[in-house]
């Protein structure tokens, strides 16, 4: 009977240490770092700001590492990495597919809908008469032969040489010009100045959409849909082994507006993802509680009051 007692004591205190509804951490050390992968786009440096700022308030260490597209992939087949949460569909499927065929890739969560991501052209461009795929071809010569691109391995570029492989829109003689992001908008700008013809890799949500003139070009569907999502992927048995991280890549999904307005403070002001994350969930704290639903601390307490406490 005095066991009994004892134990019963004891259960009560332990009870007690923690707050209704959450419990002492139950994932293993090795959780406490979250390997993400950065592919160097800007949506991807502001959604990798905001897990920069919240993880480490509920006592994880995100370990950040920029990557190419193909070897995100690699490294999370080959459990280097744990998560990544920029993949786009359609236009990443092809990459990725065949890891979530083999199961060594999981799909978390849709985080984004009503994105694009297909060819564009200025809207002079547009208006002399360049408005779809077809009509690429017809202004070959002004366009000097070429569409350009982003960085290598990425899922747009892929496609796009695949259309010039196969020679689709009669883009056969096309030359894809890979560089960046950046370095294709610089492109962009240089080109705008002396309306000069360029077709180019566009896509939403960016702040491209409101520094630059542009529109989109139609007959492009079938390989970079009518409208796209972005999903949050990690390394097979991920969610399962760090149950309270996969909560939180469970609840972390977003819309346009918020993207474009992170994407503009790094871009036109100069911040990191994390500073210009920091400074939105500052501005917009309510955020949190979606994205902290049911999500802990590392050591079991309650996540949103931690997170809450971290930006003030």
């Amino acid at each position: 009977m005095r066991y009994r007692k004892i134990k019963a004591a004891a259960c009560l205190i332990l009870a007690s240490a923690f707050p209704t509804g959450f419990a002492a951490a139950t994932e293993p050390a090795s959780c406490q770092t979250v390997r993400i992968s950065d592919v160097a786009w800007t949506d991807n440096q502001a959604i990798n700001g905001f897990a920069e700022v919240i993880l480490p308030a509920l006592g994880y260490t995100p370990q950040v590492s920029v990557l190419s597209m193909q070897i995100v992939l690699e490294s999370m087949k080959n459990g280097e990495i744990d998560t990544h949460l920029d993949f786009w569909t359609p236009g990443a499927d092809s990459l990725t597919d065949p890891y979530i065929a083999d199961k060594t890739v999981e799909k978390v969560q849709t985080n984004m809908t009503g994105a694009q991501y297909t060819l564009a052209v200025p809207t002079y461009l547009w208006d002399a008469g360049l408005k779809t795929f077809n009509d690429i071809p017809k202004f070959k010569e002004q366009l000097d032969g070429k569409i350009y691109g982003i960085e290598p391995g990425n899922d747009g570029n892929t496609i796009l040489l695949q259309l010039i492989k196969d020679d689709k829109f009669g883009l056969g003689s096309f030359e894809l010009v890979e560089s960046s992001e950046q370095g294709m908008l610089s492109q962009l700008t240089r080109m705008e100045k002396d309306k000069k013809a360029i077709v180019f890799l566009g896509w939403s949500p960016h702040p491209m959409n409101m520094q630059h003139d542009f529109k989109y070009l139609s007959g492009g569907e079938e390989f970079f849909g009518s409208e796209s999502s972005g999903w949050t992927a990690a390394r097979a048995g991920y969610t399962k082994e760090c149950p309270n991280v996969g909560k939180f890549l469970t609840n972390f999904t977003f819309d346009i507006d918020t993207l474009n307005e992170v994407m503009g403070s790094i871009l036109n002001d100069g911040m990191s993802g994390k500073d210009a994350a920091l400074k939105w969930l500052k501005a917009n704290p309510s955020a949190l509680d979606k994205w902290l639903d049911g999500v802990t601390t590392f050591d079991g307490q309650p996540g949103l009051d931690a997170a809450r406490k971290s930006i003030e």
